[in-house]
């Protein structure tokens, strides 16, 4: 697996080149977008970590021009804490996912790992509106949840939490990622929000009698795993 890293910051642009040698991945480092672009271009790298502030041409105009010349490789976003809107505008842009810096090392792996698990296929998109997971699929158009024959609707944080889970199956979701993700903020003191709208969802998998379920690590957050279709409160 080869990974473009793009990041003006030189210190951090080698510590991330560090992370993923020790990994096993190979990678290259670019500092400007339109370098970027260009390496992107080749169509040799799986995954590309892009960062929104960078000289010259921006992360956001690097997804606009990758988006429109039909680039595929997944492209999650480096963004500062406090700049919600760029996540936000990043997503709506094209970019797959975001990781809020400084962030753990532990936690780039694991959303890398996702990231090119939906790309070979273990995580799919049905069609451009749907996603699906175990035994179970999520549609954008409608924010219906399915398994077989049934399906519930779900609200928008519902759906927003689900698909969040559903695109990184198996991987333990910190609740100050979920937080952020869903909610557009970071606040470490009430999780209730999240709690509240995991029980919402277990209900409805229950509901459509799907094995996929939201496991709670305790103390740290969630993820969805298939097991009994119960979860863990």
């Amino acid at each position: 697996m080869r990974i473009l890293v793009v990041e003006d910051e030189k210190e951090i642009a080698d510590g991330i080149q560090a992370i993923l040698k020790h990994e096993g991945y190979e990678s290259d480092v670019v500092y400007a977008g339109d370098e970027a672009l260009e390496y992107m271009r080749t169509g040799i790298y799986d995954l590309v970590l892009l960062d929104v502030m960078l000289p010259g041409m921006d992360g956001f105009e690097v997804i606009r021009h990758a988006k429109n010349e039909g680039i595929s490789a997944p492209i999650i976003l480096l963004t500062a804490k406090s700049m919600v809107d760029d996540k936000i505008k990043g997503l709506d842009l094209g970019a797959d996912d975001y990781l809020t810096k400084p962030f753990d090392s532990g936690e780039l792996l694991a959303r890398i790992r996702a990231r090119l698990r939906i790309k070979s296929g273990e995580t799919t998109r049905i069609n451009s509106n749907s996603i699906s997971a175990y035994d179970i699929s999520l549609d954008a158009s409608t924010y219906k949840l399915s398994h077989g024959d049934k399906s519930v609707k779900l609200s928008n944080k519902e759906y927003q939490f689900m698909e969040y889970l559903m695109l990184n199956k198996g991987i333990i979701l910190e609740r100050d990622n979920i937080a952020n993700r869903v909610w557009g903020f970071d606040d470490e003191g009430d999780y209730n929000n999240i709690a509240v709208y995991a029980s919402f969802l277990r209900k409805k998998l229950r509901f459509i009698d799907a094995k996929a379920a939201i496991v709670t690590k305790k103390d740290v957050g969630y993820s969805l795993e298939e097991n009994d279709g119960k979860g863990t409160a």
